[in-house]
């Protein structure tokens, strides 16, 4: 099974999408309301810092969930036919 160029540059512009709005989201959500939040300047260092590591910590939480479902997805398919 091989994919056209044409699927792939789709799917790259999915992901490009997807991405844009989740940035766009974890701005407009939790960033600039974490930085309102505090007036003085250290503070807001530190809401940006502990807001932009939980975005790291959820996209490789993401990462994560998305390896061990290709390395353990094509198992379950096999194990799902062959019982029938």
């Amino acid at each position: 099974m091989s994919l056209s160029v044409g699927a792939i540059e789709t799917q790259i512009w999915i992901v490009a999408a997807a991405t844009v709005i989740s940035l766009a989201a974890f701005i407009g959500l939790i960033l600039i309301p974490s930085l309102q939040s505090f007036g003085r300047p250290w503070e807001k260092v530190g809401a940006a810092f502990l807001s932009i590591f939980v975005l790291i910590t959820l996209v490789m939480i993401g990462i994560a969930v998305g390896v061990a479902l290709v390395l353990d997805f094509p198992k379950e398919i096999s194990d799902l036919f062959s019982q029938g």
